[in-house]
């Protein structure tokens, strides 16, 4: 991958403002949330909680792509507008995934960040028309996407004028079963060495098991990451969606203090 708009010979590194926070900066940012927004009063439950401890964006699935048609979709747009409501209210920014087109304008007045999903990374038809927009992309790798797979589709946006891309490692699929995917964190030290965007990593998607999601956040900062995203929740073993995943807003304060130790180290 030469002389393209990802790689570090094309410019000085990017660095991507959400709101107020800078990804990509010294500072190591925490998206944090729940995997699905249940109802306002539970969201915003979460986000007092998770604003005290220092979260820096609030994230919250409205639209759900789910193996399983008969599984919970999400709320769609009234789950935006929730997001909206408890994001305005505690002062943080926040980012959602958008999987139509057709969504991006109404959706647009309701979250800060729009995020591509590990199963519309290969969508080139949404990256093409996010590209279009002024406005921070999220990009997860595909569940089996290769590293110049993933760096391909932040082109795709860039290409189209949109340089606030921010790439997302959250595991991808081999042929170990213990753990829901495997975290390639050598994937995030390849970006860090090699392009010029921001990576975060999200622990929670990569291990598919709470109890090792501290572990990996940590790992992910040794590897170069500028951030996590890990899900959380008032009560995880009630959550709605992937609560097997899912950390307790405890948890998260664990998780940013030791963020905060590293930052004075790494």
């Amino acid at each position: 991958m030469k002389d393209l708009l990802v790689d570090k010979k094309s410019g000085e590194q990017i660095k991507v403002k959400v709101g107020d926070c800078t990804i990509g900066g010294d500072k190591k940012i925490i998206i944090s949330g729940p995997c699905t927004i249940e109802s306002e009063e539970i969201l915003n439950n979460i986000a007092v909680n998770l604003k005290k401890i220092g979260v820096d964006i609030l994230r919250g699935g409205a639209f759900k792509p789910r193996t399983s048609p008969y599984d919970f979709q999400g709320l769609h747009m009234d789950g935006l507008k929730i997001l909206h409501n408890v994001g305005k209210e505690n002062n943080m920014p926040t980012v959602s995934e958008i999987m139509d087109p057709r969504d991006l304008d109404e959706a647009l007045k309701y979250i800060d960040m729009i995020q591509i999903g590990s199963r519309n990374m290969y969508n080139y038809s949404l990256l093409k028309e996010v590209g279009k927009l002024n406005i921070p992309v999220l990009l997860k790798r595909g569940m089996s996407a290769t590293i110049s797979e993933w760096l391909y589709a932040a082109e795709y946006i860039m290409s189209e004028g949109n340089m606030n891309v921010v790439l997302c490692e959250r595991g991808i699929r081999t042929f170990e079963h213990y753990t829901r995917n495997t975290l390639d964190l050598n994937g995030v030290a390849v970006v860090k060495e090699n392009y010029r965007l921001p990576v975060i990593v999200d622990p929670s998607h990569g291990t598919g098991l709470r109890q090792l999601v501290p572990r990996m956040c940590i790992a992910a900062l040794g590897s170069g990451a500028d951030g996590l995203i890990i899900e959380s929740h008032i009560n995880p073993d009630n959550s709605i969606s992937d609560a097997k995943q899912t950390v307790s807003i405890n948890t998260v304060e664990d998780i940013i203090k030791k963020v905060h130790k590293l930052e004075n180290i790494i």
